[in-house]
């Protein structure tokens, strides 16, 4: 599809003023949020950054879970099932189990140490690990984080581009930007407050919308039997889950492995009021996880039979929610699906935009440039709002470049951050054996593999490259953690780093 070509066609009903009005009117019940939530994140950085280490389980719970979804589920899971069949689901299996997993372990851990150490961004958590007296682990962490972080929201604001087209006729430039600027609106004024409620209510619009859409929809083509027949006689191996290679499950269900290396989902964990109500948060969070993600698949299979040929989808797989959604609901709900889109869309930018925000403000300007100084928390926040307006800028441009690659954009940074960020992260929690030298190692090498791994074919082709990055990292802050252990001042990350914590 050309960048600035409108949609035409049956999606023209979401040109109806009802459907309109039901968008609109989210959207300004999302702007209020974040007016509302402006006085508690002017406080402070502790505040703006990750809510005082106050949030309610059911906010934790629900945006932890949300913000790691984005429009990869709405537009790249839906599109994926419609290819490849219910093997697709194997992606959704994966980061639900890793996900509750890390709510029982490894989020009450990281909530310890961010509460006991004060910790605000989780490059302060790995400082209060391993120490960096030299700011050397803050710097390999900003640039890290800043880099994939960028790919991760010019990714949403593309999947916002292509959401407005196939549901509004708006060209996709024209929907980035409708995009960036709500983002950018609420984000930078009520920060981790604002985004973690209005997390919190657009998860109730995507669990809505997955559950609701894919039953109309089955429905209006005749029934399970009739769509059944209808894809099996198209692809005999389509509703057959273990029809895949074993490359592409392996690598499908190893999606899970960038849920602990994610900053914005494991700031949430910092962020719950109390760490015994992650046991909560762990079932709540997964029966979401669950519902949403059967959800995305069973909308790719059902659409599979409703446009059997991918040219109906204007040649892109990824439009076929709002597509399906056009032609299956009335137009005051397919206003409230095109806000489920956004939704899932927001809910991951606007939680990225405050990490790269932390990076810059926390990492870089305040324990970095001016280390040891006394910087007033009214002008640390100022300074936080501009950051979070130049990332937008910077995100809109590689956005609107790479509109066409929403899905495989937010593997790559979800690769690069779980890669880079998770295993250093687990074996500093759990190991005491870790080095600050092992720590870095690790982020660099997970980064560099991933990268190189995704830029070359032939070994693109064999896994995902999450896969490789993520062992190799780990492999690498063990053996420099061995090599160094011993060699580092007291408190800074050698033989006498802090002891592992309690379970």
């Amino acid at each position: 599809m050309d960048p600035d070509q409108t949609a035409t066609g049956p999606l023209q009903l979401g040109a109806d003023p009802a459907a309109v009005a039901a968008f609109v009117a989210y959207l300004l019940l999302i702007l209020l949020i974040g007016a509302l939530s402006a006085r508690f994140s002017s406080r402070g950085i502790g505040n703006f950054f990750v809510g005082g280490r106050a949030m309610n389980r059911w906010v934790v719970a629900m945006s932890a879970v949300v913000s790691g979804r984005s429009a990869w589920l709405l537009l790249g899971v839906t599109g994926m099932a419609w290819s490849m069949g219910v093997g697709a689901m194997w992606a959704v299996v994966g980061y639900t189990v890793v996900e509750f997993v890390l709510f029982l372990t490894l989020a009450r851990r990281l909530r310890r140490v961010a509460g006991d150490a004060d910790c605000v961004t989780l490059t302060d958590v790995f400082v209060a690990r391993v120490g960096d007296p030299r700011g050397t682990l803050r710097t390999t962490l900003s640039v890290v984080i800043l880099g994939f972080m960028a790919a991760y929201v010019a990714a949403q604001f593309a999947g916002g581009g292509k959401a407005m087209a196939a549901g509004f006729g708006l060209t996709p430039t024209a929907g980035i930007l409708l995009t960036a600027g709500i983002v950018l609106a609420y984000t930078s004024v009520g920060g981790f407050l604002a985004v973690s409620l209005t997390d919190t209510l657009q998860a109730a619009f995507m669990i809505g919308a997955l559950v609701v859409i894919p039953f109309l929809a089955l429905s209006a083509e005749g029934g399970w039997g009739a769509v059944s027949a209808q894809v099996l006689a198209a692809d005999a191996a389509f509703l057959d889950p273990m029809a895949l290679g074993a490359g592409a499950l392996l690598g499908l269900v190893a999606i899970g492995l960038g849920s602990p290396g994610n900053p914005h989902i494991l700031v949430r964990y910092m962020s719950i009021d109390d760490e015994r109500n992650l046991r909560f948060a762990a079932f709540t969070g997964t029966a979401a996880n669950v519902l949403m993600g059967a959800g995305a698949v069973f909308i790719g299979i059902v659409g599979r039979a409703h446009f059997p040929d991918v040219a109906l989808l204007g040649g892109d797989t990824e439009n076929l929610y709002p597509m399906l959604a056009a032609e299956t609901l009335p137009p005051v709900l397919f206003g409230v699906v095109v806000a489920s889109i956004f939704a899932a869309i927001m809910s991951t930018a606007d939680s990225q935009l405050l990490v790269g925000a932390s990076a810059v403000v926390r990492d870089v300007y305040e324990k970095g440039m001016r280390r040891g100084q006394d910087v007033p928390e009214r002008t640390l926040v100022a300074l936080s709002r501009a950051v979070v307006v130049a990332l937008v800028a910077g995100a809109l441009l590689l956005g609107w470049v790479a509109q066409d690659l929403v899905f495989w954009m937010v593997l790559f940074a979800w690769a690069g951050l779980g890669a880079a960020l998770g295993p250093p992260l687990i074996l500093a929690l759990y190991w005491p054996g870790t080095t600050r030298a092992g720590v870095i190692a690790g982020i660099v090498t997970g980064a560099v593999v991933t990268v190189i791994w995704y830029y070359t074919p032939i070994l693109r082709a064999m896994v995902y490259e999450l896969v490789p990055a993520f062992l190799l990292a780990t492999l690498a802050t063990v053996l420099v953690s061995r090599l160094t252990r011993g060699t580092a001042p007291h408190g800074t990350g050698g033989s006498n780093a802090p002891a592992a914590l309690g379970p």
